[in-house]
């Protein structure tokens, strides 16, 4: 397991089945018969995190280059995003609104320093979502994670 995080729609964890491609959702209703939805992304999954509306995690799958958006209300696979970038690696991602294309969820990358930034609004910005909208060249040769709050104008690497 690369990383569990808790839906914000159901009793259920998130859960990335590294090696497998897999994202389970495990439903803790009754802890004695767990429930297993089991959704294929891509293979390697790794770190992952939540869009604004806590309803899309998003996760790597950092060997494919690639991000992996699962709709947690749908409890589907929506999209994988070719990043761009060598070997994506978020942490748990950065969230901030950005003026051109709305909200936007970014990702680092541990093989160079591109930042990856992906359009998160499949409502009110349809032709963007779940797309690269920017690539912005960092000052590094790569990073591990990357964080931002929604009262600060900066995003770290």
């Amino acid at each position: 397991v690369a990383s569990i995080v808790a839906s914000h729609f159901a009793p259920e964890w998130v859960l990335n089945i590294k090696e497998t491609g897999q994202v389970w959702l495990v439903d803790y209703t009754d802890p004695n018969c767990p429930g297993i939805k089991m959704i294929e992304a891509e293979r390697f999954l790794h770190d992952g995190g939540w869009d604004s509306t806590k309803r899309y995690f998003l996760v790597a799958a950092n060997a494919r280059n690639k991000v992996a958006v699962i709709d947690a209300k749908e409890k589907k696979l929506v999209a994988l995003v070719d990043t761009g970038g060598i070997k994506p690696h978020p942490g748990r991602g950065a969230n901030w609104v950005d003026p051109e294309f709305g909200p936007v969820w970014a990702t680092g990358h541990i093989g160079d320093s591109v930042v990856s930034v992906i359009g998160t609004d499949p409502v009110n910005h349809p032709e963007h979502a779940w797309k690269v909208v920017r690539k912005i060249n960092s000052l590094s040769s790569g990073n591990l994670f990357i964080k931002t709050h929604p009262n600060s104008k900066w995003v770290w690497l």
